[in-house]
Order: C-alpha cells, then sequence, then structure tokens
C-alpha cells in the first residue's frame, strides 16, 4: 500500500501545517521508536512537529527516555524491543508477538491522525503488517530506511506493501524504494543537528578530576544488552593491553570514560566493576557530548553513535560482536564493504571496523594507540568526517523539520 508514485510532490511545511492547523481537534500522531537511536529520532521529530504546528498536535506511542521527556507515555518499556539478532530475538518472540498485538489494538483504538514507525524494522514492520491485515487505512509512514542497498533488496517491496511514505537519512537511498513503487523522501540525518559537536571537554574534565595533559578514552558498549554483553569482556581486555602499552611508553595513566543510556546502565556499571582501569560510568547526552570533546580517542560499538564520534570529530575504532548463528548469516547475506556510515558515504576505510574475527583485543588495542599516540593519524580521522558529514547534509536545512513537513504533507493530503 504505497500511497502514490514516487514523484508524488511533497507539500511545503507551511502549507502542510496550515491543514493541520484549519481547526479542530489537534491531530494524534502515533509514533514508535523500538530502540535507543529510534528514540533520539522520535523526540526530535516531536519537537519538529511542535514547532511546525504551533504545538497543535498529540502523541501516543512507544518510545525511551528522550521521548518521555517530550511527554510521551510509552506503551512498552522500549528495553523489552531493543534487541537484535536471530539468538537474542528467539527466545523473546512469544513477548514480542504479544506486544506487536498490544500495539495494533492500542493504534485501532486511539484511531491517531497517522502512524509514524521509527528503524527497529523487526517490531515496526510487524505492527504495520498486523494493522493492514485487520483492514486499518491509517496513513503509515515509515522513518529510517532497512538498508536493502546492503542486503535484502526484496525489503523494498516489502515495505511498499504496508506503508504510505518512507523518510530516509541517506541521499542515495530513494532510487531503491522507488524502484518499488514508494513514496519517499530524502530528509537528511539527524545527527548534523543533534548537537553531538557542542560539548565541553574542559567542563567535563574539571567536573571529574581529569588532568587536562592526561589521555582519555572513550568506550561506547553498545545500546542493547545482547552487545554489551559480548562486548564487554573483549574491551576490557583491551583496556588491560592499553593500560600496559601506556606504561611502557612511559605516556602515564589512561583514563576511561563510559557513556551509557537507561537501558543498559546497570549492566554497563555491573560488568564493568573490575575492569583493569576502573571507567567512569556517566548517563545523560549533554554529559555524553561533554565526554566526547574531552577525549582524545573512542572505541565503539557500530551504529549510530558512530556518526555522533564523527560530528564530534572524536578519532574512533568501530567493533561488533555477533553471536556465531547471525554471524554466519551477516557473512552471507551483507553485501557492502563497510558497516559504519562515514566509510560507507566515503566508499574507503576512514575509520577502522574490527567487526566479527577482528574484534580482538590485540588489534583493537593497537588501533586505540594509535590515534591516540600518532596525531596525523587523528588529524586525517577528522578531515575524512567533515567531507562524509557535509555530504550528510551538514549546514543544510534541519532533518527533523523535513521530517516533519514530511509527515504533515501526508495528512494534509489525506485530509
Amino acid at each position: 500500500m504505497s500511497g502514490g508514485a514516487a514523484s508524488e510532490e511533497v507539500l511545503s511545511g507551511g502549507a502542510a501545517s496550515e491543514g493541520v492547523l484549519s481547526g479542530g481537534e489537534a491531530p494524534l500522531i502515533f509514533l514508535i521508536a523500538g530502540e535507543p537511536s529510534g528514540d533520539v529520532l522520535g523526540a526530535a521529530l516531536m519537537a519538529a512537529l511542535e514547532e511546525r504546528t504551533q504545538g497543535h498536535i498529540r502523541f501516543a506511542g512507544i518510545g525511551g527516555e528522550r521521548m518521555a521527556a517530550r511527554g510521551l507515555r510509552s506503551l512498552v518499556p522500549i528495553h523489552e524491543l531493543a534487541i537484535m539478532g536471530i539468538a537474542e530475538v528467539l527466545p523473546r518472540a512469544r513477548n514480542i508477538f504479544r506486544r506487536v498485538k498490544e500495539t495494533a489494538d492500542a493504534i485501532i483504538a486511539a484511531e491517531p491522525a497517522a502512524v509514524v514507525t521509527i528503524d527497529s524494522r523487526g517490531f515496526t514492520w510487524r505492527v504495520a503488517k498486523t494493522l493492514r491485515k485487520r483492514g486499518s487505512t491509517l496513513p503509515l509512514i515509515h522513518y529510517v530506511a532497512p538498508m536493502v542497498w546492503a542486503w535484502r533488496a526484496k525489503n523494498a517491496f516489502k515495505i511498499a506493501r504496508w506503508y504510505d511514505h518512507l523518510m530516509v537519512l541517506l541521499p542515495f537511498e530513494p532510487p531503491y524504494f522507488e524502484a518499488a513503487g514508494m513514496a519517499c523522501s530524502y530528509v537528511g540525518h539527524p545527527v548534523v543537528e543533534g548537537g553531538a559537536d557542542r560539548g565541553d571537554g574542559a567542563a567535563f574534565r574539571a567536573r571529574h578530576g581529569i588532568a587536562a595533559e592526561r589521555k582519555l578514552l572513550c568506550v561506547l558498549p553498545g545500546s542493547r544488552r545482547g552487545e554489551v554483553a559480548r562486548l564487554l569482556p573483549v574491551l576490557s581486555e583491551t583496556v588491560g593491553l592499553l593500560k600496559s602499552r601506556f606504561g611502557e611508553l612511559g605516556l602515564g595513566d589512561l583514563a576511561i570514560v563510559i557513556p551509557t543510556v537507561e537501558n543498559v546502565a546497570e549492566q554497563v556499571t555491573a560488568g564493568t566493576r573490575d575492569w583493569p582501569v576502573p571507567p567512569l560510568v556517566i548517563a545523560g547526552q549533554d554529559e555524553k557530548f561533554d565526554a566526547f570533546a574531552a577525549s582524545d580517542a573512542a572505541l565503539a560499538a557500530s551504529g549510530t553513535v558512530g556518526l555522533e564520534l564523527a560530528m564530534a570529530g572524536l578519532p574512533s575504532v568501530i567493533t561488533y560482536r555477533l553471536t556465531p548463528l547471525t554471524s554466519l548469516l551477516a557473512r552471507y547475506l551483507v553485501k557492502v564493504p563497510f558497516v559504519n556510515l562515514i566509510n560507507l558515504v566515503l566508499g574507503r576505510a576512514a575509520v577502522p571496523e574490527m567487526l566479527l574475527e577482528k574484534c580482538r583485543a590485540d588489534l583493537l588495542a593497537a588501533e586505540v594507540e594509535r590515534l591516540l599516540t600518532q596525531e596525523q593519524a587523528a588529524r586525517d580521522q577528522r578531515a575524512d568526517y567533515r567531507e562524509a558529514l557535509l555530504k550528510l547534509g551538514l549546514g543544510g536545512e534541519s532533518p527533523a523539520l523535513r521530517a516533519a513537513d514530511t509527515v504533515l504533507s501526508v495528512l494534509a493530503a489525506r485530509r
């Protein structure tokens, strides 16, 4: 149910907002974000919709701490949905299917003006499919395209059957979905307006007693419980190797900071108590961005945080581990040479990727040490960051506002 040809005109923000503000009860938008990165997108979209409609809009749905801060009361705890990989999903399948049914029931009962699902396709697509099977004609909009250019090209045709409109983050994505008859809008990547480049490093070091000359490594083990569990042991070993190397090189003590999110904060705190270098575990977006500004390099799980690190200009090494079964499937299905978006946009390995069998403490420590001790390597990566971010919309119109305009245009067209 694609809702029109890909060449369909999208109304300007002013015209679309005018249609929504034309009187009557404020329209209700049902938002579904199934993981922390989607929660960030959802919160920004809520703010942009409020701005465009002068507050004449209501929200319901599923989200995390960021969307809650904007007033959303989540129907489902987001940590129940933030899972990835066959080995993690299978034991929780019954609960996920129950939550899909509950969410579809809630949407039908609420009769929203539109439903916006955000990423997390394992859950959100099931909700969309359930609604269509029940005969719902509600406008369905999906935010963040499936990576059909990386694997499973047939997913473009699947999403076109269930959704009326797709909002994509990357400039090269629309043709893949237009070929499937999907109405599609490129809105830009939200990382360019997320504030990751506005951290206060000096204030962070002062708050936490970290001397200006002391090297600080930012470690980001992920936002899902499964990936955190798989990565913490190898990250601990990596930190141990770096501590030894710093001693051998006479570089003094290395400091470690770990920004985390609500749904894995307790797990990270408990899992890092016995690390060779006791880490500073922090929470909150502002504190995270200050930590980025204070740090000299980062070691991060693959994901959206890689773009935040790019915005912060923090040289990084990207890593990831999967369960053996999921890893085997990934080798067979994935068609792209990189997973980090900076590398994908540039078409080269600007950011080291130590994935699957390369996710080893000795290899990770060597790459991190290079960034911490070789200024030219850090400068080169920062230059690559800038080049890629310009291609992702840095300096252009706000992606959140463009997404809000798209949502309002779909509502106005339906009206």
